[in-house]
């Protein structure tokens, strides 16, 4: 589909000038309120930005590598004014993509929309408490309806003054529960509850075509899969109902260090397959690396065992306690980790709070935010690799590119396994088409300090999907991104027939994500 020229887009989105909003929300969804129809004298055109300030902000996001220029931007102040632009394109005769952004982390351009409009879906989150409702009970189980441009650190703070918590998490959480549902929504605690896209009960979506649907897994189940790492091609969510369970008041927080990968992978798989922790990752560490988890005498001392092998790796474990296991929580761990294999007297552990723990990205963030450190390019490249094949993958990438390269590390490098029974296939998320019960997400989260260092980065990045094409190991990507309709075809691999008829289903004109360049050329 073509898109359409800035002219048209003008014309289109003004014919819906001075139109009333009205939509009547179902009794079962009291956080909506009264949003649908609280602005009745509104019009859309009175909520879209198209100054430069506004054009600039959403042509740009966090991997500061792509740039394209929407129409405009709308800053909606209920679901209803999505709904009537969607359906204002859906309607048109040539319509104009719209994208749905959350808090614009993605890296390669999915949340923009070239001659589109962007959808800033934080302009809904004023009113937390409107948008974050806890409900259920001990019998029945607790969840919370949570709005799609709400952050998941607002949904931890809001649900811990119930005492409660979601089970699965991203590292960072300053990203919208719109977003991550878009993608899967992983951490070191999906081995153990999955990842965010299954903890979900039920949402409401607003189809390409502008219908507004409420979906689970029992009404309306084509669209609830559909979406559930659907990459945004299928709707915009405006509501998640999110599984919750009794949060713990504190962690032990451990990380391991081994010389050898055979066994630090053996120890990872073992761990996620008892009942010990409840988070488990894994990373590299190259020499100069540095944490502000280990003290500077212990990084010393890593860094020089870094330094004699070019190359360690990192097992990074958390088991929860409340007070009431306080005397014992030691011993527990204790008996645990005196069945691992790492190197004698690399163990190092922390005690912080469950908050502390799941924000500690953010203070990252903080400390590099003033050194211009932070809002930098990000080539990202973020795998799940076959369990089979990790070993080849280790020698042939971590070994043989990324030490031999001898770069100094600009970012973590993540491995770690996942369990793949906690995963839904009819889900649109991708994982490894294999019979391992385990697969292993790689992340290499490098930060570039500019143009030159971002295409350095990139093109190791294409040498290790090379590798990976050429040694037959069936990697795949996790924040995927192709040029080619082939390539895309190749990534979905057997799920793309069902992609490709929900796409013909619920935005058969292709105006949703424009940015995934699955349907939409560049």
């Amino acid at each position: 589909m073509a898109l359409p020229n800035v002219l048209h887009a003008y014309f289109v989105i003004h014919c819906i000038i001075n139109s009333l909003f009205f939509i009547t929300p179902g009794s079962s969804r009291p956080w909506l309120n009264t949003s649908f129809s609280s602005f009745p004298n509104e019009t859309i055109d009175t909520k879209l930005c198209i100054d430069t300030n506004c054009i600039k902000k959403a042509s740009s996001d966090y991997g500061n590598m792509i740039q394209d220029l929407p129409f405009g931007v709308l800053y909606p102040s209920s679901v209803s004014d999505i709904i009537h632009l969607v359906e204002s394109s859906y309607n048109s005769s040539s319509s104009f993509t719209i994208a749905a952004r959350g808090n614009g982390h993605s890296v390669r351009g999915q949340a923009m929309a070239k001659d589109g409009v962007v959808v800033n879906m934080g302009s809904m989150s004023v009113d937390v408490n409107r948008s974050i409702i806890v409900s259920g009970n001990s019998s029945l189980g607790f969840y919370a309806d949570v709005g799609g441009e709400q952050l998941w650190i607002d949904v931890l703070r809001t649900t811990l003054e119930h005492g409660l918590a979601p089970v699965s998490w991203t590292d960072y959480l300053y990203l919208t529960v719109g977003g991550t549902l878009s993608n899967a929504g992983i951490s070191g605690q999906s081995s153990f509850h999955g990842p965010q896209i299954s903890n979900v009960l039920e949402m409401d979506v607003i189809t390409g075509k502008g219908e507004f649907i409420t979906c689970s897994k029992n009404t309306n189940s084509d669209l609830f899969y559909a979406v559930l790492g659907g990459l945004g091609q299928f709707g915009i969510i405006t509501r998640a109902r999110i599984v919750l369970d009794k949060a713990p008041n504190r962690v032990k927080w451990v990380r391991i260090i081994y010389e050898d990968f055979s066994k630090f992978t053996k120890d990872q798989e073992h761990l996620i397959s008892i009942d010990g922790f409840n988070y488990v990752e894994g990373s590299l560490i190259m020499k100069n690396s540095s944490t502000d988890f280990f003290s500077p005498a212990d990084e010393s001392m890593i860094n020089s065992l870094a330094s004699e092998n070019g190359i360690l790796y990192s097992l990074e474990a958390v088991k929860y306690y409340d007070d009431y296991v306080i005397n014992t929580i030691d011993e527990e761990l204790q008996m645990i980790l005196k069945e691992l294999s790492f190197k004698p007297g690399f163990i190092f552990k922390k005690d912080a709070s469950f908050f502390d723990f799941l924000n500690r990205v953010r203070d990252e963030e903080l400390l590099l935010q003033p050194l211009g450190l932070w809002d930098v390019p990000h080539p990202w490249l973020n795998l799940f690799v076959p369990k089979s094949r990790i070993m080849d993958f280790n020698e042939g990438v971590f070994v043989e590119i990324i030490q031999k390269q001898n770069r100094s590390t600009s970012g973590p490098f993540l491995v770690y396994p996942i369990n793949r029974k906690k995963w839904d296939d009819n889900m649109s998320v991708v994982i490894p088409e294999d019979d391992d019960d385990m697969f292993y997400t790689v992340a290499l989260l490098n930060s570039a300090t500019g143009a030159k260092d971002w295409a350095t980065i990139d093109e190791q990045n294409t040498k290790i999907l090379e590798f990976c094409d050429k040694s037959g190991i069936k990697v795949k990507q996790y924040f995927p991104h192709y040029g080619k309709r082939e390539e895309w075809m190749k990534h979905f691999g057997k799920k793309w027939g069902v992609f490709k008829e929900r796409k013909a289903q619920f935005d058969p004109k292709m105006i949703l994500s424009p940015g995934q360049r699955i349907f939409n050329s560049r």
